[in-house]
């Protein structure tokens, strides 16, 4: 998954190296984005690099190469960079900006439906999730309802007192609200992704932990949107 921030600096980045030829500067990036810091870009940098989107050329100041966009943004017949070296289609190698694009919920002959899995979520020290999908998962139709839903893997304990661990596959509706209490794919500042309870009270937006060892952690409103509701997990051992 690209976060909202990811999308719109790479996005920056693309249009800016197309009018000038040149990379912008960091102050650029942090005065486009409306950020604070250029920490935050630093960040924004390397997650776009881990995940293929960008590099950096060495022993070149302000020097960054766009190596794919998001197919959303390509005109048609253009493909990434990446698809044209590996000889597959860009479909199998761009990372989708939201969860759910690709959701095949008719069940099969055998009562299974095949959810798209969409990589590794925090469920402890908040962690982006980073979209695989390529990778997809059957599970009974009797473990969702009506609406789009997708698969992610646990990475921490955080959860572990509501019987989530490190490791599990959880199910996820997606939805854009959700009642107190439930457990939700929380995105923060749209900047970083984890699995904890919601609990709302007045102003404040409050990501429980399930682990005595992690602090609850408090927002104000505008910073967290629900990105889905946990609706079941399966292990394999």
């Amino acid at each position: 998954m690209l976060t909202k921030k990811q999308h719109e600096l790479l996005m920056y980045i693309h249009h800016y190296l197309e009018d000038h030829g040149v990379c912008p500067s960091f102050d650029e990036m942090k005065e486009a984005l409306e950020l604070k810091s250029k920490s935050g870009i630093h960040r924004l940098i390397t997650g776009l690099t881990e995940r293929g989107f960008i590099r950096r050329l060495p022993h070149r100041a302000r020097a960054l190469e766009i190596l794919k966009l998001p197919d959303a943004v390509l005109p048609n017949g253009i493909k990434n960079r990446n698809s044209r070296q590996n000889g597959h289609s860009s479909e199998k190698n761009v990372v989708k900006a939201e969860f759910g694009s690709r959701n095949s919920e008719t069940p099969s002959d055998n009562g299974l439906v095949n959810l798209p899995l969409y990589g590794r979520i925090a469920a402890g020290l908040a962690i982006e999730a980073v979209s695989d999908p390529g990778s997809f998962v059957d599970i009974p139709v009797s473990m969702i309802d009506s609406g789009r839903h997708y698969c992610l893997e646990v990475a921490g304990d955080s959860m572990i007192e509501a019987g989530i661990h490190d490791g599990d596959t959880v199910v996820i509706k997606d939805c854009k609200t959700a009642e107190n209490g439930a457990i939700v794919v929380a995105l923060i500042d749209d900047d970083e992704v984890t699995l904890k309870r919601l609990r709302r009270k007045g102003n404040t937006v409050a990501l429980e932990a399930a682990n005595p060892e992690y602090e609850t952690r408090i927002f104000g409103p505008d910073r967290v949107k629900v990105q889905g509701r946990l609706v079941g997990l399966f292990r394999q051992y």
